[in-house]
């Protein structure tokens, strides 16, 4: 496609969003559009003065607030409209601000660790090209290696504990249990997903990890196979929750007419239910493992809190440290380029994150063309 057809088509988009902007003014109240004006600047002023720390944000605050319910008990319809837009707005907004400045935070340790390649000077090459973490002796570095091999270890064990007895405990509660058991089963799942991680991370500390200490004859008992196992714990009621809610949505029909032509529950549920669920199921797993990879609390109080790398490298008996164990226990001492490798390790917490959920788009709508559905 030409620039000259792109260009074309961005005018004659800006020319229908104008006219039917036009359109809408027309047609509306002028008093609901001075109250949906009113409303959202004072709305707007009011987040700019939040992101200047102003002393006068409570004056707009104020405002939007007067000109919302004076609108919704006149015009409710348009300004809910209108509201909801701007909320969503704002979250959107505030969640760009919030990756901008963990980018922008890191710049500093991306350039200390800058490396050259060949003649060619490649920013934060070192923190993956070494795998030294000192921020106090020299040489200092800031190595991200050591933390994101333990990330990966951790995160590899808790999948392998979350998403099979997961995926297992929702197929049982969607397919096999009785009505009575389920309503039994399901909202005490869903309880333990609101166990904060502390308590978690507290029981694997005093109870596993002495145990470890004494069974393997480990200095510590801090180990990356049994912080798996906490961590896989702890998201198994998420696998489970959403991965049920998934099977649950499988229409009775696909179900009934298997069972139609003589197949077995069992065969139905791994031949046609599993398979129409598996974007929910693949979403239900990777939100576990983003909660695996996130997870900081108990990471923080069962490993040793050592930036190093286990050897062998898929030695599960020790456990150094994480990227999110490094930053929670660095950044209240740290500032300076320290600080900035913290917001480093972010960063790639941010990215790995982000490629997850990329991932589970991706499934997702593999599966519904497999499937037959939109595209």
């Amino acid at each position: 496609m030409s620039f000259t057809t792109l260009q074309t088509d961005w005018r004659a988009s800006i020319e229908r969003r104008l006219t039917h902007t036009r359109a809408f003014i027309d047609d509306t109240d002028p008093d609901a559009l001075a109250v949906v004006l009113v409303s959202m600047g004072s709305l707007l002023a009011a987040f700019v003065g939040f992101l200047l720390a102003s002393a006068w944000t409570a004056v707009p605050l104020g405002a939007f607030l007067i000109a919302t319910g004076y609108g919704w008990a006149r015009h409710q319809a348009l300004l809910a409209r209108a509201v909801t837009f701007a909320m969503t707005t704002v979250t959107l907004i505030t969640l760009g601000l919030i990756v901008v400045f963990i980018f922008a935070e890191s710049i500093p340790a991306f350039q200390y660790e800058t490396t050259t390649v060949f003649g060619v000077s490649v920013p934060g090459l070192g923190m993956f090209a070494q795998a030294r973490w000192d921020a106090v002796s020299e040489p200092v570095r800031y190595s991200l290696l050591p933390m994101i091999h333990g990330t990966v270890m951790v995160t590899t064990i808790a999948t392998l504990v979350a998403a099979p007895l997961g995926v297992a405990a929702a197929l049982f509660i969607a397919e096999i249990a009785p009505p009575r058991v389920r309503e039994l089963v399901k909202p005490g799942i869903e309880i333990l997903a609101g166990i904060p991680s502390i308590v978690y991370g507290f029981i694997g500390f005093t109870v596993i990890n002495p145990w470890a200490s004494g069974a393997f004859a480990l200095n510590g008992g801090s180990t990356y196979l049994f912080v798996g196992i906490v961590v896989g714990l702890m998201a198994l009621p998420t696998v489970v929750s959403v991965a049920e809610d998934a099977l649950t949505s499988v229409p009775d029909v696909m179900k009934n007419g298997s069972l139609a032509l003589g197949a077995t529950d069992w065969q139905s549920m791994t031949s046609i239910t599993l398979p129409a669920a598996f974007s929910g199921v693949s979403a239900a797993v990777l939100l576990g493992v983003g909660r695996a990879i996130g997870e900081t609390m108990a990471a923080t109080v069962m490993l040793a809190g050592v930036p190093r790398i286990s050897e062998p490298l898929v030695n599960v008996f020790y456990g150094y440290e994480t990227l999110t164990s490094l930053i929670a226990r660095g950044y209240g001492s740290a500032n300076g380029v320290h600080e900035s490798a913290l917001f480093a390790a972010g960063v790639v917490l941010f990215v790995t994150v982000l490629c997850l959920s990329i991932g589970s788009q991706y499934i997702e709508a593999r599966m519904r063309r497999r499937l037959g559905g939109a595209e």
